[in-house]
């Protein structure tokens, strides 16, 4: 595995962050935390075979937070010197004396921490050149174009590639930190004329390039789906099943993680209140957490805290058994901190209804008639309610057969009643980001159409 050209070590790293601690005790601070990071990755955009962007990034940065009892005072610079640090490290204290007492403020205890940290795999450095990552590009969207006559135009492809790594450290003795990769390759052709024209697009993101899909792959399945949506037609007003295509099924456990998340917790925010224990899923449906999957997107030893990160069972036969905190937001709500400061790590969706024949099409069997959502549109979630309305586009389906595109339709309903109502979670499954799960039936929705 070649190395990434990083213009520091994880010793250098450690070093600095080192010095930051020691700035903030010689200050006076009772406790410090400590971030620093340093990346570089490389952006190509192509766009009807001709290239449109080529963006070389090289950051780095360092985040220090200072505590004057439950007083906390943040700052951040870019520059690495000493003299740098020791006024970062002034500017946090200075905040931190003129802010108001928070009783929940404070670093993670000390038996939290993960002071061992388990090497998962992270970084995989993709040493492309700006001229390979076009061609890569290229590829990508000659195939898109290559599919049928009817894919005109192109909103273009692009190829990202990103290493970076970091150290985190505090005053209880945790210092630790890894360096990690993500490369993505994306299309988005546009099929049609005029009023009738449609778009899609795919991707592939990884944090190891020999793992991505083919740029052809990738391509044509982009213009298969643009050239499936012509001709879209409408709805009238009805009521009846939604199957979420895998990609948005996953936006539907995000939503899930919000509702039972820290902060939308102890703000009162959240449909999901007080539901720990609770039904809250079909008994079919289970929810795991594993942040220690060798190479994973959302795989890591420990959260943005430095508290150590372990897998569990937050959903168990439909019953909430965690929720996802860190430690602000857990001695809000008198808990104990889940290892979520930064959010959820590997999540999958599952139902123990799922057999390996439950691929794509027989999901839609088991939709029998109803609507295929494949794109939303619009931010139509509200988390104190649960109530749900986005706008979609999709196909109609009869009999398990996809009978014509649909367009400009808005389904509706409400969270809580929407995660009760999932039937069926397709073997279809897709990772996006940090969340794994299949298509996911529900078994009634309302659909606003003309």
């Amino acid at each position: 595995m070649s190395q990434p050209v990083f213009t520091h070590t994880q010793d250098q790293l450690k070093q600095i962050a080192q010095d930051v601690l020691r700035f903030a005790r010689e200050k006076g601070a009772s406790d410090a935390a400590v971030e620093v990071s340093e990346g570089g990755g490389l952006s190509v955009s192509v766009r009807k075979g001709k290239v449109e962007t080529i963006e070389q990034n090289k950051d780095k940065g360092i985040g220090v937070t200072v505590y004057i009892g439950q007083k906390r005072g943040n700052a951040s610079t870019s520059d690495f010197s000493q003299q740098s640090l020791q006024a970062t490290v002034e500017a946090a204290y200075n905040i931190a004396r003129f802010t108001a007492e928070d009783d929940c403020a404070g670093l993670p205890e000390a038996e939290l921490l993960e002071m061992h940290p388990q090497d998962l795999k992270l970084c995989y450095p993709w040493l492309i050149s700006a001229e390979e990552a076009i061609q890569i590009a290229t590829r990508t969207e000659a195939a898109a174009f290559s599919v049928d006559k009817r894919i005109t135009n192109s909103e273009g492809a692009g190829v990202h590639v990103q290493q970076s790594h970091f150290v985190s450290a505090n005053s209880r003795g945790f210092i630790g930190g890894y360096p990690f990769s993500r490369h993505t390759i994306s299309v988005a052709p546009i099929a049609g004329k005029g009023s009738r024209m449609q778009r899609d697009d795919w991707y592939s993101s990884v944090r190891n390039a020999k793992n991505l899909a083919k740029p052809e792959e990738i391509g044509v399945y982009a213009a298969q789906r643009a050239l499936a949506r012509l001709n879209a037609r409408k709805l009238d007003t009805r009521k009846c099943p939604v199957l979420f295509e895998a990609p948005l099924a996953a936006g539907l456990l995000g939503a899930f993680v919000q509702a039972v998340s820290g902060g939308a917790l102890y703000r009162k925010s959240s449909f999901l209140l007080d539901s720990l224990g609770s039904q809250i899923f079909p008994s079919h449906i289970q929810v795991l957490e594993d942040p220690h999957v060798v190479g994973a997107v959302g795989s890591s030893p420990f959260d943005d805290e430095g508290v150590q990160t372990r897998k569990r069972s937050v959903v168990e036969n439909g019953m909430l058994q965690g929720y996802f905190l860190s430690c602000y937001s857990a001695r809000k709500l008198g808990m104990q901190t889940t290892g979520n400061a930064g959010g959820s790590h590997n999540l999958a969706m599952t139902s123990s209804l799922t057999k390996r024949s439950d691929n794509f099409k027989a999901m839609l069997k088991k939709l029998d008639t109803g609507l295929l959502v494949t794109e939303l549109m619009g931010q139509g979630t509200n988390y104190v309610t649960g109530d749900y309305s986005r706008g979609a586009s999709g196909f109609w389906v009869e009999k398990g057969e996809i009978q014509y595109p649909v367009e400009e339709i808005t389904i509706a309903g409400n969270m809580k009643e929407m995660f009760q109502q999932i039937v069926a979670i397709g073997a279809d499954t897709l990772i996006r980001g940090t969340k794994e799960t299949g298509s996911i039936l529900i078994e009634n929705m309302t659909i606003a159409g003309s």
